[in-house]
């Protein structure tokens, strides 16, 4: 007979937690200019990736909650849709204020950096355990929020000629309740057998795909 030793969800996040160590958040679009005719471009660029990525997003929550619609699961995927889905219009305000068409959310950028995050996404919604969704969706909070606010916080302190819809879109330290929801989810999958080291390989995925969207956006500006 064989036992199964006990691995916590938490100690899965503290490990990409560590991982990250050393890398400032938001970083390098937290460190790019903030003066000068340029320093709208970079805040155009990221506008636009996370738009795009939105409709990836939607794709994925609801196809985890078709393979995965019991509780806690379920709650965490509407719970996220939800969130994503109400801040789709909120980001057109955004790109609106930026003097931003509807071109410049459908361009394509230079920088393939940009599209990683859709194809974690996309892999970890068709092919990855309920762990590996969840630990992902932990990772995305962890490092979109921080990254956003980072960014937001350093145009605010600055005085940067920023539109205020921006400021007030990316200042926004996230949902510490959702965080621990997403733990209680990828915990109940691992309680059902799910490989801890696949979940910390896709979370790993995530974190490198959301720095390169910072890399993305900050492309030739510092």
């Amino acid at each position: 007979m064989t036992t199964r030793s006990h691995v916590d969800a938490k100690a899965l996040a503290d490990d990409v937690r560590r991982r990250l160590t050393g890398e400032a958040p938001g970083s390098p679009l937290s460190l790019a200019p903030v003066t000068g005719p340029g320093v709208l471009e970079p805040l155009r660029r990221l506008v636009a990736v996370e738009y795009r990525a939105h409709a990836v997003e939607l794709v994925a929550y609801g196809t985890l909650l078709a393979r995965f619609p019991h509780r806690p699961a379920a709650e965490l995927w509407v719970t996220l849709a939800r969130i994503v889905h109400e801040a789709t219009p909120k980001l057109r305000e955004v790109a609106r204020s930026l003097g931003m068409v509807e071109t410049d959310l459908a361009g394509r950028p230079a920088d393939s950096g940009a599209y990683a995050f859709h194809g974690a996404m996309s892999w970890i919604a068709t092919s990855g355990s309920q762990t590996a969704a969840a630990l992902a969706a932990h990772t995305d909070m962890q490092v979109y929020y921080s990254g956003a606010t980072a960014v937001a916080r350093r145009l605010r302190e600055t005085g940067a000629p920023v539109p205020q819809e921006f400021l007030d879109y990316y200042d926004d330290p996230g949902d510490d309740a959702l965080e621990e929801l997403a733990l209680t989810v990828a915990q109940d999958g691992l309680d059902r057998g799910d490989d801890p080291q696949q979940a910390l390989f896709h979370a790993h995925r995530i974190a490198d795909a959301l720095l390169n969207v910072w890399r993305a956006a900050a492309a030739d500006t510092v």
